[in-house]
């Protein structure tokens, strides 16, 4: 099973629907640890995403929809989300740069490119309470499916679990990074939004999938 641009178009769709259903959530778990603004800055970019890709002409490639999408974020998502997403979806594109087509290795390929991106654009790691902790749950399990020879649906479907585990993990963690680091053990009991906004976008991909 391989998946095209269609798919990409569908899944940043799907994802602005969710994010904008679920922006309410975001700032509030955002407001118990950080400016309490993430779902509606991410709100605000993936309207524009969806706006984007609408306007992308016929034939257009996957890794064309993903740079698009990376733009759009980067240029309308206030705060660390914009740039962390944005370069996610950037090396996204670079991974399946020039296929019209992507099978389950080329999933595996952008999702781990979309983690390195916000490792090295956020120069954080797992266990320091931010979006990583869902990323990295979800490539680990999109590397177990890939192995087990699943489609590329159902390697999504595996990251998209993987990233609602990760993004629970968060509760019980101590921040190292971000605004939350400054609260210390104040932050402890708290979900990290952006593992729980990585856990909705990885959901809408497989959703998209389907």
């Amino acid at each position: 099973m391989s998946l095209d641009a269609t798919w990409v178009v569908a899944w940043m769709t799907a994802a602005a629907a969710a994010i904008a259903d679920q922006a309410p959530t975001l700032n509030d778990l955002d407001r118990a640890i950080g400016d309490g603004d993430h779902g509606e800055n991410m709100n605000r970019g993936f309207t524009a995403v969806r706006d984007a890709v609408r306007e992308l002409p016929d034939g257009a490639q996957p890794a064309e929809v993903l740079r698009a999408s990376a733009m759009k974020l980067i240029s309308s998502v206030g705060g660390a989300a914009g740039p962390l997403y944005g370069t996610a979806l950037l090396r996204a594109s670079d991974a399946v740069a020039g296929l019209s087509e992507v099978d389950s290795a080329h999933v595996l390929a952008l999702l781990e490119a979309a983690l390195g991106g916000i490792e090295d654009r956020g120069h954080a790691a797992p266990g320091d309470k931010t979006m990583v902790d869902a990323w990295s749950v979800a490539v680990d399990a999109a590397r177990s499916a890939v192995a087990e020879g699943r489609t590329s649906a159902e390697i999504l479907d595996a990251a998209a679990d993987g990233a609602e585990s990760g993004a629970e993990t968060t509760d019980a963690m101590l921040p190292h990074k971000g605004r939350a680091s400054y609260l210390g053990e104040r932050a402890v009991g708290h979900r990290d939004p952006g593992a729980v906004s990585t856990a909705i976008i990885l959901l809408a991909a497989a959703e998209a999938a389907k």
